[in-house]
């Protein structure tokens, strides 16, 4: 007999494509190996080849992730499945996340993830609560396109002030010092969408 029926290789397609959804929403969300295996409650060790695509998770696992993560399930296959990339999230549904920088009063919810591609696309709803804090010192790679929904800011990039109101928009290069600098509303609301490369 030429043939076996010893199992092969397992086929690790559908694992690597799971892990490798995991870590780009891990790392759109700014969160390290070891917090979001602290928060999912499994060990780093564990994650780490689940992101590597060396082990089969359990259901269970997988649902603790997608929670900690705040994404469908289905979500972590889309990678997998022959589809095209989409993200829909429902109003009032997005994700809060404290962003490197952020300060008292300013709340950033994530809209969506774009997971395929040569770029990067962070879509927020940004907003600014009475008590925020003025803060011209973000700067990040990309750019970033802002549009006024609701109240009333100078938004400075650069050297430059801006006054903003409703239906105004700003398009910069976001790696020059930019943000908030002063409100002329007890609230303010705007989108921010910021584009860069993958690394």
């Amino acid at each position: 007999m030429t043939g076996s029926a010893a199992p092969g290789k397992p086929d690790r397609s559908l694992e690597k494509a799971l892990g490798t959804q995991i870590r780009a929403v891990r790392r759109d969300l700014d969160l390290s190996i070891a917090d979001l295996a602290s928060a999912a409650g499994i060990s780093t060790g564990m994650l780490s080849k689940i992101e590597n695509g060396g082990i089969s998770a359990s259901l269970g696992t997988l649902q603790a992730i997608s929670g900690v993560l705040q994404v469908p399930l289905s979500l972590l296959f889309a990678s997998f499945e022959d589809r095209q990339d989409c993200s829909h999230v429902k109003a009032n549904a997005g994700v809060t996340i404290e962003r490197r920088g952020t300060k008292v009063g300013h709340i950033y919810q994530l809209l969506g993830h774009m997971l395929r591609g040569d770029v990067n696309v962070e879509p927020y709803l940004i907003t600014l609560r009475e008590d925020a804090a003025p803060y011209t010192g973000f700067a990040h790679s990309g750019v970033e396109f802002i549009y006024m929904l609701e109240g009333e800011l100078t938004y400075r990039h650069g050297n430059a002030s801006y006054p903003m109101q409703p239906g105004d928009s700003l398009l910069f290069d976001s790696g020059t010092l930019h943000g908030p600098e002063r409100m002329l509303s007890e609230t303010s609301k705007y989108l921010s969408i910021i584009i860069y490369p993958k690394s």
